[in-house]
């Protein structure tokens, strides 16, 4: 299996990154993508995936971070993903729950990440929260990025443009809820676009719900979305971990 989205940087994995990563492997985690929320959380993830040889991270500004940016972020963005662990964009996109940063700012940076993408042939992994119809334009206005949607829950309309985009879907811990929705949308995802993901530290799945989340609980997202889809957990495993090392363009 492979976690294609956590993050070893948050102060809830503090001093036990190795004993995380340790148990992920345990489990049967062959690999794992420690995702920054902004340019000083992309340093700390370089630094974590200089000592793992099986973690590698991103560069880039989550949308809550989008108004804090100073002028030459895209820059200083633009070195950092030149370190050689550096795989991806991200953590960019649109939040419009919460809105820690103003809309118009947010689709203004979001626009510069997926532009970089486009620009340097690199991944973007993206978030996307009540922001359905804008990241829909945004992904149809930079044809050329290529990307993921993470921790997907949103409706058919998202899917279908991303998709059609030639993007990733990739599912997290709340395909596990009792009253998760979307099954029929895991469904439906081509086994070339597949990836799983924990989000760790956040969203827990079934049975570690309001625990703290980390790589190894991948396996129950595994099974979830195997179910969901009919398949062989164990096959829904090894698919996504090769799917996981084709979009970020690593060997293995």
């Amino acid at each position: 299996m492979f976690d294609s989205h956590c993050h070893l940087t948050d102060d809830r994995f503090g001093g036990e990154v190795a004993d995380v990563l340790d148990r992920a492997r345990a489990a049967g985690v062959r690999g794992v993508v420690t995702i920054a929320g902004g340019l000083d959380d992309a340093r700390a993830g370089a630094a974590i995936a200089d000592a793992h040889a099986d973690v590698w991270c991103t560069a880039g500004v989550h949308p809550h971070a989008a108004g804090e940016q100073q002028d030459g972020w895209a820059e200083e963005m633009r070195e950092l993903l030149t370190h050689p662990r550096c795989v991806a964009i991200g953590e960019a996109g649109l939040d419009y729950f919460y809105e820690n940063s103003p809309r118009a700012v947010q689709r203004a940076v979001f626009e510069r990440q997926l532009e970089l993408a486009a620009e340097l042939s690199r991944p973007i992994v993206v978030h996307s929260r009540e922001a359905e119809a804008d990241t829909m334009a945004m992904i149809r206005g930079v044809p050329a990025a290529r990307g993921v949607l993470h921790c997907f829950d949103a409706g058919p309309a998202l899917l279908d443009v991303a998709l059609e985009a030639g993007w990733y879907i990739s599912f997290a811990g709340l395909v596990t809820f009792r009253r998760y929705e979307r099954g029929d949308l895991v469904a439906i995802v081509p086994d070339d676009r597949l990836l799983v993901e924990t989000d760790s530290p956040y969203l827990a799945p079934v049975p570690h719900r309001g625990k703290r989340n980390e790589p190894a609980f991948v396996a129950r997202v595994v099974e979830r979305v195997a179910a969901f889809r009919g398949q062989d957990a164990a096959a829904v495993g090894q698919l996504t971990e090769r799917n996981a090392r084709t979009f970020y363009a690593l060997a293995g």
